[in-house]
């Protein structure tokens, strides 16, 4: 699926499809999915993806001035299909109406990625999307969802289980 998030457009789909997200990879011509996120629409949902959730987690995120995607030591459950080789997954709360929705009916968190080719930049709205990857997704969503005015991509923190985390992207 190709999608627009709070941030950039993005190719995702059900973390629990291990075929759907290997689509995405083949789609951006990567081997792992250490580059993709689990998008999931509030923090209470948090205690079904990750082991462990240092308190310090919900006052990052009531103070995040923008989209915030945090990297947690231990995924769990589904997101296991798209954590990275040491067990750890980046997790972000979307903002986005469509992605909030898509969230809650599958009832589960959602993969999310930038829609370009590795190396490529990122489509910060419908129109900068390269044609190659529109024909490749199975379902894209209605433009009229390019409703951010000021995109790009989410700042990122890694936290480990003590608490302590460190600035990966700002």
């Amino acid at each position: 699926m190709l999608y627009p998030t709070d941030t950039i457009w993005g190719l995702g789909c059900d973390v629990n499809s291990e075929k759907a997200i290997q689509k995405i990879l083949d789609i951006k011509r990567i081997a792992n999915a250490r580059s993709m996120i689990a998008l999931i629409d509030h923090v209470e949902r948090l205690t079904d993806c990750v082991e462990h959730i240092p308190p310090v987690v919900y006052d990052l995120i009531e103070a995040a001035d923008k989209p915030l995607t945090i990297v947690y030591p231990k995924a769990k459950g589904a997101l296991k299909n798209i954590a990275a080789e040491d067990g750890s997954v980046g997790i972000r709360i979307a903002k986005h109406p469509f992605c909030q929705e898509l969230i809650r009916e599958f009832n589960s968190p959602i993969v999310s990625t930038s829609a370009n080719h590795t190396g490529d930049p990122s489509p910060v709205g419908f129109q900068s999307l390269n044609p190659e990857i529109i024909k490749q997704v199975d379902f894209i969503v209605d433009a009229k969802y390019d409703i951010f005015a000021e995109v790009k991509a989410s700042r990122i923190i890694k936290i480990d289980e003590s608490g302590m985390f460190q600035v990966l992207r700002d």
